[in-house]
């Protein structure tokens, strides 16, 4: 088999893993269990487990970008705002395990050095986040563009811990999607006021 051909069956077979059992499932043994390559094919694939995580999540913000990131269907940008939204936490919602090992390496790895590649699919994102706030925020300049877009995304990115496991459930019983809605519109809300004051 060729290297591109088993590297692509090692990364399928690992996201079904993680997709059925949850990152702990996915050990280099347990993958080498389930595909049937040595553990020295996985580790000349990948060289360690990390860069096949990491493959993993450029895979999962890819498929979130494309899902998450239609083109404007209403006239109203607030609208689209939380049709992005909810298309955020359905993806996120419907793959807990994936997501999860997403967030899990973001925050215990801070200063891997990802490739241009996945710092694309995360472009991908904020762009799409950026074009409903120019539509929603007319009169904000393109610098605050950026920065709120950077914000609302990195806060989503925070909450998104809770839509993945039962952290706060002990806490409230808030619905967890509402929490992304509420708080999104609200900063948007807070951006129109502001840029009004201003202007």
């Amino acid at each position: 088999m060729e290297k591109d051909n088993i590297q692509s069956l090692l990364i399928d077979i690992g996201r079904q893993m993680v997709r059925e059992k949850g990152t702990e499932a996915l050990t280099v043994r347990k993958l080498s269990d389930a595909s049937g390559c040595s553990v020295g094919a996985i580790y000349n694939q990948f060289a360690n487990m990390d860069n096949f995580t990491v493959l993993q999540n450029k895979i999962t913000l890819a498929e979130l970008a494309a899902y998450m990131c239609k083109e404007p269907e209403t006239d109203d940008p607030f609208v689209d705002l939380n049709n992005i939204l909810q298309r955020f936490v359905d993806y996120v919602c419907a793959n807990k395990n994936l997501w999860y090992m997403l967030f899990n390496f973001h925050l215990t790895h801070g200063r891997y050095d990802y490739s241009f590649g996945y710092r694309r699919e995360v472009q991908k994102i904020l762009r799409c986040i950026r074009r409903v706030l120019e539509r929603a925020v007319p009169e904000m300049e393109r610098p605050e563009q950026l920065l709120s877009s950077q914000i609302l995304w990195l806060s989503l990115f925070a909450l998104s811990s809770f839509l993945t496991k039962d952290v706060i459930d002990a806490f409230s019983k808030v619905d967890k999607s509402s929490i992304c809605q509420i708080m999104v519109n609200t900063f948007v809300v807070g951006l129109t006021v502001l840029e009004k004051r201003n202007g």
